[in-house]
């Protein structure tokens, strides 16, 4: 069985507070994981058992109304108002296995599991949309430095509940460490609160070093608020991670743990990483509080990631969205009034700043308006990156659409995939979007994990969104869209390093690929809105 140490132990890489997991055959079987992956298996199997009794003792009235059924649902698909590839891999998979495809889409559908999440998500928007303040200057002065960012901003502040911000500093990281260091800094100057909501929290040096500050600052007085996914604790740590937490004096949750109960919520994550301090700083972007994030630790070669910093008024917008998902279960709320407007009212900056987060609940699709606004109002340029390529045909269209108007469309994949069935799918898409004009590369030193868009040099967005169905459909995601802020230049001075270490792939190195992994690639493709 899993053994950890249930103090915490100081050590020059920080605190820890749990041991390294073993990972032999009868560790998994008899932990957490294990007992879950039991209890759904038996789920599953007493489902098929009751279906296989009904199916002999009915078996003529079965065969009817399953077919009647099977007619219904593709005809409620079909009638849907989805991505035409997804309901493309639905009806293959339907017609290729009629009764689990179909009951496997109904499930999907009705979002078992996620219904009450979900009332709850609603709830808290409706009770925080008093804490956003929209600021009229901020508008004003958005539309004198881009017309088109300034449409996207009144569609974001309607349909996001958010808000245009000025007068916001803004610090742009190009990779792991520099942002750890300046987190550090960062947190070493909290006096009142502290929140961090992240995707993936794993021990080792990076969360040593911050775990050692948080219980410092929480014996000092300061309230402490750590966030991660539930998938953490199948994979990162132990499941009773928030008890030794508040041992030291640390408030946390997990958001939607993996339970031994067939749910679809599963499938929504909250893959977002924020971290507010005092109300006058807020950290967004891909990295997340592991080691490869920093490369401390290799394991796709050299890991390429990115991260962005605020100081001002838009704090209070990501201070928000932290406070949503941590009250999502509180049915008495909370006052989040004295978590915000704590900024320096006299930080004056070039540019506005519009913070903006997207949720499985939401039907406007967020995260994929501003990405395809940016694309379809490009003038000269827009470069890109991002570890992952399953795009549905909105952005398909975008994309080559901006490149077959003389726009300069650059996007940049890993040289080194963290998941090769993934990496193979984004390549089966390279050949129409180089055949639109749209320049693909590979970065050579290792694995690209940033998400970031810059455009005509006067606007981009840094945030936690990939190119995928996950991150565009399924997950919790936050961003920062910028114009005309001081970092635009930093961010394409990243891009032009990163275009320096990476190889552009060709027509001609398409057609000298690998036979095997362009067969692969072209069969997840039939797949790909389902992953």
């Amino acid at each position: 069985m899993h053994k950890f140490k249930r103090k915490k132990v100081k050590s020059g890489n920080g605190i820890r507070l749990a041991a390294k997991w073993k990972r032999g055959f009868f560790s998994v079987f008899f932990s957490r994981f294990g007992l879950v992956i039991l209890l759904l298996l038996m789920q599953i199997l007493v489902m098929m058992t009751v279906w296989s009794f009904f199916k002999e003792l009915l078996s003529d009235y079965i065969i009817t109304i399953q077919t009647i059924f099977e007619i219904v649902v593709i005809i409620a698909l079909i009638n849907r108002p989805m991505d035409s590839s997804a309901k493309l891999s639905w009806v293959l998979l339907i017609t290729a296995m009629p009764l689990s495809g179909t009951l496997f889409y109904v499930w999907t559908t009705i979002e078992m599991g996620y219904g009450t999440i979900r009332q709850k998500l609603v709830r808290m928007n409706k009770e925080s949309s008093k804490y956003i303040r929209k600021h009229e200057s901020a508008a004003k002065k958005l539309r004198l430095i881009n017309r088109e960012s300034s449409d996207l901003g009144k569609y974001l502040t309607k349909y996001d509940n958010t808000a245009v911000y000025e007068n916001v500093k803004t610090e742009y990281y190009p990779v792991g460490e520099d942002k750890f260091v300046r987190l550090l800094e960062e947190l070493e100057k909290a006096k009142s609160f502290i929140f961090l909501e992240y995707f993936i929290i794993e021990e080792g040096y990076m969360w040593g070093k911050v775990l050692e500050i948080l219980a410092r600052k929480a014996k000092e007085g300061v309230e402490v608020r750590v966030m991660y996914d539930g998938t953490c604790e199948f994979s990162k740590l132990p499941h009773d991670y928030p008890k030794r937490l508040k041992q030291i004096g640390i408030k946390c949750k997990i958001w939607e743990r993996i339970k031994p109960v067939i749910t679809s919520s599963y499938n929504y994550r909250d893959h977002r990483k924020i971290l507010v301090i005092d109300g006058k700083v807020a950290f967004c972007g891909g990295i997340n509080l592991a080691d490869e994030y920093i490369n401390k630790i290799e394991k796709f070669g050299h890991w390429k990631d990115t991260a962005i910093m605020l100081e001002g008024s838009a704090v209070d917008s990501f201070t928000v969205m932290f406070l949503k998902m941590w009250n999502v279960e509180n049915p008495q709320g909370e006052d989040f009034n004295s978590f915000l407007g704590l900024y320096d009212k006299n930080i004056r900056a070039e540019g506005c700043v519009i913070p903006y987060a997207e949720a499985p609940l939401n039907d406007h699709k967020i995260a994929e308006r501003v990405y395809t606004d940016i694309l379809y109002s490009a003038k000269e340029y827009v470069y890109i990156m991002s570890p992952y390529l399953i795009l549905d045909d909105e952005l398909t269209t975008a994309l080559r659409f901006a490149a077959e108007r003389g726009v300069d469309v650059r996007i940049v994949m890993p040289g080194i995939p963290d998941k090769r069935p993934i990496w193979y799918l984004g390549k089966n898409q390279y050949r129409h979007l180089i055949e639109a004009g749209v320049r693909i590369y590979e970065y050579m030193p290792g694995f690209v994990h940033s998400k970031v868009f810059v455009s005509d040099n006067i606007k981009a967005v840094v945030g936690t969104i990939n190119l995928d169905y996950r991150s565009l459909y399924h997950h919790f995601e936050c961003a920062a869209y910028l114009v005309g802020v001081s970092c635009i230049k930093d961010i394409q001075a990243d891009f032009t390093n990163v275009f320096r270490k990476s190889s552009e792939i060709t027509l001609e190195t398409i057609k000298h690929g690998n036979i095997i992994h362009k067969f692969f690639g072209a069969l997840m493709r039939i797949i790909a809105p389902l992953l």
